[in-house]
C-alpha cells in the first residue's frame, strides 16, 4: 500500500456517545477523539462493550444519543459507499456461509471504489495483490474461505480490509483465533501501516499484545472509559483489580506489559 495515498488530514470522533441494548445499558457518554498515524487499543472486561463502540464508530449500530464525527462532519451525513471508502472493519465473526476463494473475499475490499458493474481496473488488481502479499495469503489465493482454518480466515479478513484502502482501520479482537507468529505479524503489519499514516482502534484481549503494538490505550468498564493513555498508564495493578476482578502483578520490559494474575478480588488476600 503507497503511504502517499493515506489521507493523514483525516479526523474521526464521537462525542457524548451513548447505547442500550433491550433496556440494558451498554455505553453512557463515550467522548474520544482519534488521529491519524495512531494504534489504539480498546481493552476491557468481557461485556464491556468493546465491540460495541466500533460498531457505532463505523455507523452500523444507530447511538441512542450523541454522535460519530468524520472529518467533522456526523457520520451520520455520509452514505455507507463513503463510511467504507473512509473506514474498513475486520469484525470478530469472519465466518463464510459460501464458498467464495479466498481472492474473491480480498476482492470485496474494492467494492466501495467501483461503479455498479464496474470490472476491476489493474491499479483494483494491484491493491488486491499488495493485500494478499502482506498478509501471506498469496499462496492461498485460490482456495474456498469456509475450508480454512478460523486463524487463516481472520487474516482473509484483514487482506480485505487492506484491499479496501480506507484510512481508518477497526479490528475486532483480530488475535483471537491466531497463533503466537501470526499475532506478531498481523500486529506489526497494523503497527506499520500506523506509521504510514492510518488510524487504527483494534478490540485486543491480550494486554503483553496491546502494550507492545499499540501507541494508546483506552479502558471501557461499566459503560465508559475509565482510562486513557500509554500503555504503562493504564495497565496497572489499580486498574486490574478494579475493573477486572483480579489481584496482579505487572511486570514491564522492551517487549510490553505482562500481568500475571494472583487471584480473583473474591479470594481473600491473606491467599497472595
Amino acid at each position: 500500500m503507497d503511504k502517499h495515498s493515506v489521507t493523514t488530514s483525516l479526523s474521526l470522533s464521537c462525542s457524548q456517545l451513548s447505547f442500550a441494548y433491550q433496556q440494558r445499558q451498554i455505553l453512557q457518554g463515550i467522548s474520544l477523539q482519534f488521529s491519524p498515524g495512531q494504534f489504539i487499543g480498546l481493552i476491557g472486561p468481557n461485556g464491556a462493550g468493546k465491540s460495541t463502540l466500533l460498531k457505532l464508530l463505523m455507523g452500523l449500530l444507530p447511538a441512542d444519543s450523541g454522535e460519530v464525527r468524520l472529518n467533522d462532519k456526523p457520520l451520520s451525513g455520509y452514505p455507507r459507499r463513503d463510511i467504507a471508502r473512509h473506514i474498513s472493519l475486520v469484525p470478530q465473526d469472519v465466518s463464510t456461509g459460501y464458498g467464495f476463494t479466498v481472492e474473491e473475499i480480498v476482492a470485496m475490499g474494492r467494492t466501495p471504489h467501483l461503479g455498479a458493474f464496474q470490472p476491476e481496473s489493474d491499479q483494483d488488481l494491484q491493491r488486491i495483490n499488495d493485500a494478499l502479499d502482506k498478509t501471506g495469503l498469496t499462496a492461498m489465493r485460490n482456495r474456498r474461505a469456509d475450508q480454512l482454518s478460523g486463524g487463516e480466515r481472520q487474516r482473509v479478513f484483514i487482506a480485505r480490509a487492506l484491499a479496501q484502502e480506507a484510512p481508518v482501520l477497526l479490528l475486532d479482537e483480530p488475535t483471537a483465533s491466531l497463533d503466537m507468529c501470526h499475532q506478531l505479524d498481523v500486529l506489526s503489519l497494523v503497527r506499520e501501516l500506523t506509521e504510514e499514516g492510518h488510524l487504527a482502534i483494534a478490540a485486543i484481549h491480550h494486554m503483553d499484545m496491546a502494550s507492545r503494538f499499540c501507541h494508546r490505550l483506552l479502558l471501557l468498564s461499566g459503560g465508559s472509559i475509565v482510562a486513557d493513555g500509554a500503555p504503562d498508564a493504564v495497565i496497572t495493578e489499580a486498574n486490574m483489580l478494579a475493573h477486572f476482578g483480579i489481584h496482579s502483578q505487572i511486570e514491564t520490559s522492551p517487549y510490553g506489559i505482562r500481568v500475571t494474575a494472583l487471584a480473583s478480588a473474591s479470594q481473600r488476600s491473606d491467599l497472595l
